[in-house]
């Protein structure tokens, strides 16, 4: 059983009635606590309470939200990133002697999870946006952005990827440790595809210090891709070679041959 394997029958034995009753009071409370802010909003309080923070913060500002959807984003890049080279780590078991393997699975699978929720916020944020907005069939379908649609497009096709090897953490013992495995593969050409997007639709890659982030960032996923890619190569060899090498060696006419007289 691989570790993979192990990760998610731990995980679902782990769920306990009280752990299950937990959950659903937090689901409870948030669902109460979001209706009772909604409900607080409405009220004359409330819209002197949300004036009062739109003044502070500017939020009434144009420039505010393209700052916060530049931060989503780059937050988002970094983040899957981080989860690219956590995957490579684990399929090459570079860490296994600095970190537990079940950790480094489970700090993954957070990771990836933790991304898409900034890709969204960076989303939401470019719908709510008054210089440039996007509609939601804009954002939802590629290629339909009217500010450089190939590369913003290429984006949405890079988010669909990543959300699709993130869901599949959670249908692994249904689809199977070969369709897992194969299937998050398609992590790198996500990330890829995120890169492209990055720097040739963010406004901010033109910067020096934009440029070093993804110079350094591409590298350090080429190097852990390599090895993974040689250490696997390594790997195939090594099987190979073991039914050769236990075959018994016969001498015929002075020659030595496997199991042939």
């Amino acid at each position: 059983m691989s570790a993979e394997t192990r990760a998610g029958s731990d995980r679902s034995r782990s769920i306990t009635p009280l752990r299950l009753i937990v959950s659903i009071l937090s689901t409870l409370l948030f669902v109460a606590g979001l209706l009772f802010a909604t409900a607080f909003v409405l009220t004359p309080a409330g819209q002197t309470f949300v004036g009062n923070l739109k003044q502070l913060f500017a939020a009434d500002s144009i420039q505010l939200w393209w700052y916060v959807t530049r931060a989503a984003g780059i937050v988002a890049y970094l983040l899957l990133w981080f989860s690219t080279v956590l995957g490579l780590a684990v399929k090459s078991k570079f860490l296994d002697r600095m970190l537990d393997r079940m950790f480094t699975y489970d700090f993954h699978e957070f990771i990836s999870l933790l991304s898409i929720g900034f890709v969204l916020l960076h989303v939401v944020v470019l719908m709510l946006d008054r210089y440039l907005p996007y509609s939601l069939g804009q954002v939802l379908i590629p290629f339909l952005s009217p500010y450089r649609p190939l590369w913003v497009g290429i984006g949405v096709v890079a988010f669909y990827v990543t959300l699709l090897v993130t869901v599949t953490f959670y249908l692994r013992t249904k689809i199977g440790q070969k369709a897992f495995r194969l299937i998050h593969i398609l992590s790198l050409l996500g990330y890829l595809g995120v890169t492209l997007h990055g720097l040739y639709a963010g406004t901010d890659a033109v910067l020096p210090a934009m440029k070093l982030l993804y110079d350094g960032t591409g590298l350090a996923v080429l190097f852990f891709t390599a090895y993974w890619l040689a250490l696997a190569a390594f790997r195939k060899t090594e099987v190979q070679a073991k039914p050769r090498a236990n075959l018994p060696i016969l001498k015929t006419s002075g020659r030595h041959r496997y199991g042939v007289r």
